[in-house]
């Protein structure tokens, strides 16, 4: 009999807050499971992975993977959209979180009227994903800073997180307002508060400007009118690539701590700024160079 040597795994929980961060979680979750060869009902045919992925997928006891992961918004709509896309099998239903009323784009409603009224239950969540876990390396929450679930529930959720698991590091992923492109009038408002409450709950921010992924999926993916899900997909790869360190068995283990540890000069100064490259059409990639400078220079 084969005995399979079980090292342990530390893992990494995401929470996707409001629809911007749901969707994007979505997106992200996509991107694993076809790195992962994960199929829409969960199961893993591929055995190639070495089971590092673990740290983000909790195996149940009929052999199928499920995201490590908790979707919260205060309206149904974004959740329903979850529950009957694609990959709908493998997420837990318990851990898609949906309220009655929405926040209104207003970082108060999200914060202190509605939001109070739900967090103890993403509380009681939060704590059976935990459980659920050997030994949490800590959390990577998802969501937009503009509107008013992912701003003020999301804030509210990481004081929680702060009080409730002290040391551990909470990696962050902020989709910022941008001006031409907006949703709502009192977006800077939101962003502006919500910015006051990433400085102390945050360990690392990676700020992620709306806009600018406008502008590379108009330049350099060709696409005129990019729609949410292109800027998602380009977020989740960003996202992706931060995190196959964790995912992946190899030589470069990135711990979580260590992405603080590299990238932090203090502890309020953690707001990053992203890259990625080369972001090239199938067309154009026969023409491409794709070298180090060349992607360095496109960096």
């Amino acid at each position: 009999k084969k005995t399979i040597k079980k090292k342990m795994v530390r893992e990494v929980l995401t929470l996707n807050v409001g629809q911007c961060g749901i969707q994007l979680g979505q997106a992200v979750w996509e991107q694993y499971c076809a790195e992962h060869g994960i199929t829409v009902k969960g199961d893993n045919p591929s055995t190639h992975d070495d089971g590092t992925f673990e740290c983000f997928f909790e195996e149940t006891g009929a052999g199928q993977y499920v995201p490590r992961n908790l979707m919260v918004d205060l309206e149904p709509n974004v959740i329903d959209d979850v529950k009957n896309s694609k990959y709908s099998n493998i997420f837990h239903p318990e851990f898609l979180l949906a309220g009655k009323e929405d926040a209104a784009n207003n970082f108060a409603r999200g914060h202190y009227t509605v939001g109070k009224e739900m967090i103890d239950k993403v509380n009681d969540r939060l704590r059976k994903l935990v459980d659920n876990c050997e030994n949490v390396q800590g959390f990577i929450v998802n969501h937009s800073v503009g509107g008013g679930t992912g701003s003020g529930l999301g804030a509210l959720m990481l004081e929680r997180i702060a009080v409730d698991y002290r040391k551990k590091s909470k990696l962050g992923f902020e989709v910022y307002p941008s001006p031409t492109i907006s949703t709502c009038v009192v977006e800077p408002y939101n962003a502006l508060l919500t910015t006051h409450w990433l400085l102390d709950h945050t360990e690392v921010s990676v700020v992620l400007d709306n806009e600018a992924i406008y502008e590379i999926c108009q330049k350099n993916l060709d696409i005129k009118r990019p729609s949410y899900d292109n800027l998602n997909r380009l977020i989740a790869k960003v996202i992706s690539s931060m995190t196959a360190s964790l995912r992946f068995e190899g030589e470069l283990n990135v711990d979580l701590n260590e992405f603080q540890t590299n990238l932090v000069p203090f502890p309020r100064l953690h707001f990053m700024i992203t890259s990625m490259a080369p972001v090239v059409t199938k067309k154009k990639m026969e023409t491409q160079r794709c070298d180090i400078q060349g992607i360095t220079e496109t960096c």
